[in-house]
């Protein structure tokens, strides 16, 4: 029986650099690697996410992020013009929040309650 040992999330986009800019902002950083077209940021060891130029397909990706520092990472998105959606606090205390991009591909970010 085989085994799956990492992640690789898709997101495409109708506009490589603007893609990479709005990004490079979510994550704040520039793409760790960057392989052909795509562009790669590592999330954990496991995980990776990139975007890929993909005009056809741009606009349906779904992706949950759990973080760490949500009104950090919020602040630095305010700091770029990148709105989201209102943060939700679900019963089990995990706050929860929708950051659309360019494309409108939904990037959920969720910050798991304090211990």
């Amino acid at each position: 029986m085989g085994s799956m040992t990492r992640l690789y999330c898709g997101v495409p986009v109708t506009d490589r650099n603007t893609a990479l800019t709005w990004f490079a902002a979510l994550f704040g950083r520039e793409a760790d690697e960057v392989i052909g077209g795509e562009a790669l940021w590592r999330v954990s060891d496991t995980a990776w996410v990139f975007v890929d130029e993909q005009p056809d397909r741009a606009g349906g990706a779904l992706l949950t992020l759990e973080v760490d520092g949500l009104d950090a990472i919020l602040a630095r998105l305010a700091e770029h013009d990148i709105r989201h959606e209102p943060v939700e606090t679900y019963d089990n205390g995990v706050r929860h929040v929708v950051v659309l991009d360019p494309d409108g591909n939904s990037l959920s970010l969720a910050a798991p309650p304090p211990s």
